[in-house]
């Protein structure tokens, strides 16, 4: 009777439905292709061979539609702001925001009445990378960050930071 009990043991995994969520929506992340300044060739060099984001469940798509997180990389002046905002309010949720590179997440060198100081002021982020433009190996960190921040967060009962603002 051991012998099935451990085979049993070894076979069986009890979990929860909003682990099981957690863990898919972690594991396939797929960013809209958004590059807007410096820290764009950075993102799309994460992308290639050489770092394979794919093995991480990353595969960029290049439609808002198709996308479930969202790579500010770079300047956003005033102008492009609700542009950005726009392309966020597309995406279906449970969406995330990546903020990569200084001038994404405090405006950067650029103190000028014309840029935005920090993404954080139109979209909610979830996950800042720094560096000037940071390196590809900063942006696989980040995903790593967001997806340990997935799959600790409430999946079945989330309420999106946009939403709890409006009300």
């Amino acid at each position: 009777m051991g012998g099935v009990n451990n085979a049993i043991r070894d076979s069986v995994m009890f979990t929860t439905a909003e682990s099981v969520i957690n863990w898919s929506r972690s594991s396939a992340l797929w960013p809209e292709t958004f590059g807007i300044a410096c820290c764009a060739i950075e993102m799309i060099s994460a992308g290639c061979a050489r770092y394979d984001l794919d093995r991480f469940g990353v595969v960029f798509r290049p439609s808002p539609r198709q996308s479930d997180v969202m790579i500010i990389a770079g300047t956003v002046t005033r102008k492009f702001a609700p542009v950005v905002r726009r392309l966020y309010d597309q995406m279906p949720e449970p969406r995330w925001v990546i903020a990569m590179g200084t001038c994404a997440i405090s405006g950067g060198v650029y103190n000028t009445y014309a840029v935005v100081q920090g993404a954080e002021t139109f979209v909610p982020v979830d996950v800042h990378v720094p560096g000037c433009p940071p390196r590809p190996e900063a942006l696989m960190h980040g995903f790593l960050l967001l997806q340990e921040k997935i799959k600790k967060s409430r999946a079945l009962t989330r309420t999106p930071l946009d939403r709890v603002a409006e009300s």
